[in-house]
């Protein structure tokens, strides 16, 4: 039946096994670090001592005109018989 000898080829069958070799591509990412110096305004509170010298002069006592007999009594009428708001002794004082 099969009178003629000669053989019947098949296309071949692949059989593929894949391997992967890395191969490196650079990709750059740019990175920019900005240094920002942001100026605000601060108030500094600057207190600078003042001083003045006040002289505080009693006056001289004067001698009330019903007294005038008596040694080392003196009236509270204050400097030349002022007197400030009614009480002796305040005539010239610089402060209220």
């Amino acid at each position: 039946m099969y009178g003629c000898g000669c053989p019947i080829v098949c296309p071949p069958q692949y059989c593929v096994r894949d391997f992967y070799t890395q191969r490196v591509i650079p990709v750059i990412h740019p990175v920019v670090n900005v240094n920002r110096q942001n100026i605000v305004n601060v108030p500094q509170h600057i207190y600078q001592p003042v001083s003045t010298n006040v002289v505080v002069d009693q006056g001289y006592p004067t001698v009330t005109a019903g007294t005038a007999g008596t040694a080392g009594t003196a009236g509270t009428t204050g400097f030349a018989g002022g007197g400030f708001g009614g009480f002796g002794g305040f005539g010239n004082r610089l402060f209220f």
